[in-house]
């Protein structure tokens, strides 16, 4: 089946070749005629409402200028990002998220969340959001796909903006994005750097009962943290149209975090009502890097027939992460002698993809688009801990820590996808299949693992249109979830020798149906949607938590036999005044767990739950808007207990003094509601670990425009519909 996949993609190559040789240069026309230049100025609407995905400007948050793609996407209906950076969509933590349509390793594994809290916002145009992909996407992900489009200026001349912005607790972000356009070479790109700080405040507090004893024990861990970052990044693309046939686009994007971390952790543990008998004291000196780099080129070529053409691309990118940290431990109760250690933790995640796209328009406003996908991804882990002699310096290989990790995955996918318009019908349907090849490696102990499959993933999506502006949508998908690299690591993790940390090379991936229903409609005051959706999984994979000792747990990884959730998600928007438009989201869910085979008890666990989003806009005078955002997001059950709510207040505030120099200022999460609490709850464990940050976050900054022309060409705007 590789061979095949492969030989899919050279006659795609192939044809590429023959269609830039064979394909007709456009026929002299007539001579030109000069005609008086036409500016049509538009403002974009926040949500645009298409056959297989939703889009949302960027431009509707005010923390577009001084947030990052978490804050953003926070505000989107039925997305949810947490303090950490763990993203969700209708209550699913299986998202792919994308960057302008193509995967990347700053989105993939563990440098997922933190990528979405480094990225800037104000280098993101739009979001488009696919509970129900289309074939031509990655099966990838049982939540759906998350696209983030990112800006591109198309304008004649130089143009753009600049940013400064000053934040409380020492924070600032300085940028710039900008564009020039010359004959038939258009420039753009961006540059930003921010200062990010961050506190922390944990808490870990357990009953477990001691296995060896039987006896109750209740433990404490008490943990402050602090981070100081500094993440400068930069991107650069470069379109060039050689003819009105054939164009090519290079981009380039650079991005890297470097700064300290520092903690101090205090661990009791003793019998229940009792006085602790142990108490311990470690803190830690450590400093953090990382980088994001990504590259890419895109050959476009039109062929004979109006709309017919093929594009070819290929992208690599690259997520490296380096981490040094320093310990001091010492025994407070029963007391005894310091003990000193260090850690070295390193992560490699390369991602190269290679694609073709045919794009064929038939008869009737019919279309045809066929594909081909490779990806492949090489992941490297290493982790290397040491034991210091607190007299001579000498430092030995601590084995319980130090260990490295292999991972190397390769899909081959091919793809056919037919829409149609019949009237007031609007249908695609598509199939992709995909070949997945999985090697990996660990290599402290020698254990070596392999995975092989081929499966097909259908989509089918249409919607109706109705009387009076009304839309009916339904939509249907098969889908995968792989296991993260991590989690098939087999090592067990003695980093935390209270909490343990080890994976499970026999993961198998995730399968899941999807089908939704929907309804839109709209009158001269009001526009609102409702959505019924479906799911179903097998094999998913969650965290398990065993007692290993009396004041020691170890978390690994296992696959569910099924779950299955549904749901209702509404929205709706309008105003109350002429100069206060609102918009109100939710999803009001229900999910089931079968963990019974996993780790026992009395059945299936079930739970009831309502996400809610709701925004004002107020816009007293013509320069002046404020903004009010709150969401909320509900309990979620896990098959050994649940995790906490999340409620969140955001304000805004813009001031337009002129055509090209605005003040804006924000205030992110202002009642510090981003408290992660997450509660296992067994027949020998209760755990109730939260997680509290300064989640407040002050910024007041400036945005002046620069450059443009009234000859300017539009900003591309393509949902690649």
């Amino acid at each position: 089946m590789a061979a095949a996949s492969a030989s899919f993609g050279l006659s795609f190559m192939a044809l590429a070749a023959f269609a830039a040789r064979a394909a007709p240069a456009p026929a002299p026309g007539p001579a030109p005629t000069t005609v008086q230049d036409v500016v049509v100025t538009a403002k974009r609407p926040a949500e645009t409402v298409l056959l297989d995905r939703k889009v949302y400007t960027a431009a509707a948050d005010l923390r577009g200028t001084t947030g990052t793609a978490a804050d953003i996407l926070n505000q989107i209906p039925s997305v949810e990002v947490d303090a950490d950076g763990g993203i969700s969509l209708r209550g699913d933590a299986n998202v792919t998220v994308l960057i302008d349509g193509k995967p990347s390793a700053q989105f993939s594994g563990p440098a997922r969340g933190l990528s979405l809290q480094q990225f800037p916002a104000q280098d993101i145009d739009r979001i488009e959001l696919m509970t129900n992909p289309p074939a031509r996407y990655k099966a990838e992900g049982s939540a759906g796909v998350i696209s983030i489009v990112t800006r591109k200026t198309h304008r004649k001349g130089v143009s753009g903006d600049v940013n400064p912005s000053v934040g409380d607790r020492r924070r600032f972000i300085v940028g710039a994005n900008g564009g020039y356009g010359i004959g038939k070479l258009d420039l753009s790109g961006g540059v930003t750097l921010r200062g990010d700080p961050r506190l922390r405040h944990i808490t870990d507090d357990r009953v477990a009962v001691d296995p060896m004893t039987g006896a109750s024990v209740a433990s404490r861990e008490v943990l402050d943290e602090r981070l100081r970052r500094l993440i400068p990044s930069v991107k650069l693309e470069a379109d060039y149209a050689f003819n009105v046939r054939q164009s090519v686009a290079l981009t380039l994007s650079h991005r890297e975090l470097s700064g300290n971390r520092y903690f101090d952790q205090r661990d009791s543990s003793g019998p229940v009502g009792r006085p602790a008998d142990s108490i311990s004291l470690r803190h830690s000196d450590g400093h953090e890097w990382s980088v994001d780099n990504a590259r890419g080129v895109r050959f476009d070529q039109k062929l004979w027939r109006p709309g017919e053409s093929l594009s070819l691309s290929v992208q690599r990118s690259a997520t490296r992460e380096r981490e040094r940290y320093a310990y001091a431990n010492s025994e407070a109760l029963p007391p005894g002698a310091d003990t000193f250690d260090a850690l070295r933790l390193s992560l490699d995640l390369v991602t190269t993809e290679v694609s073709a796209d045919y794009v064929l328009p038939l008869a009737g406003d019919r279309e045809l688009k066929l594909g081909y996908d490779l990806e492949d991804d090489n992941n490297a882990f290493d982790n290397v801990g040491e034991l210091i002699d607190p007299v001579l310096g000498r430092r030995t290989l601590e084995p319980n820590v130090t260990n490295h990790f292999r991972y190397r995955q390769r899909i081959e996918a091919g793809y056919g996808e037919y829409q149609a318009r019949q009237g007031a019908w609007n249908i695609q349907a598509g199939l992709r299949v995909e070949q997945t090849d999985v090697h990996t490696l660990q290599i402290t102990g020698g254990v070596a693992g392999e995975d092989h499959y081929l499966r097909a993933y259908p989509s089918l999506t249409f919607d109706r249109a109705l009387p009076g502006d009304a839309k009916l949508h339904f939509g249907a998908s098969r889908r995968i979830t792989r296991p993260d690299p991590e989690a098939l690591n087999p090592f067990t993790d003695y980093q935390d020798i209270h909490n343990l940390r080890a994976g499970n090379a026999d993961l198998r991936p995730q399968d899941t149906t999807s089908v939704e229903l929907g309804y839109e409609g709209a009158s001269r005051a009001l526009s609102y949607e409702l959505t019924g959706y479906f799911r179903f999984n097998r094999d998913s994979v969650t965290d398990v938590t065993r007692v290993v000792s009396a004041d020691v747990v170890l978390s690994t990884k296992a696959n569910l036999p099924k779950s299955k959730s549904a749901g209702v998600e509404f929205s709706s928007s309008g105003k109350l005044l002429p100069r206060l438009p609102w918009r109100l989201s939710g999803d009001a869910f229900y999910k089931q767990i079968d963990a019974v085979a996993l780790i026992g008890g009395g059945g299936l666990r079930s739970t009831l739950g309502l996400n809610g989003k709701a925004s004002l806009d107020y816009k007293p005078t013509v320069e002046d808007t404020f903004q009010l955002s709150f969401s909320r997001s509900d309990k979620r059950l896990t098959p050994q207990g649940y995790v906490g709510a999340i409620n969140l207040v955001n304000l805004g505030y813009r001031r337009q003094f002129s055509q090209r120099l605005a003040l804006v200022a924000t205030v992110s999460d202002l009642l510090d509601g981003q408290r992660f609490r997450r509660v296992v709850d067994t027949a020998t464990l209760r755990d109730t670990y939260e997680r509290q940050q300064n989640g407040r976050i002050v910024f007041v900054g400036f945005v002046y425009t620069f450059g443009g022309s009234s000859k300017a060409k539009p900003d591309a705007f393509n949902y690649d519909q």
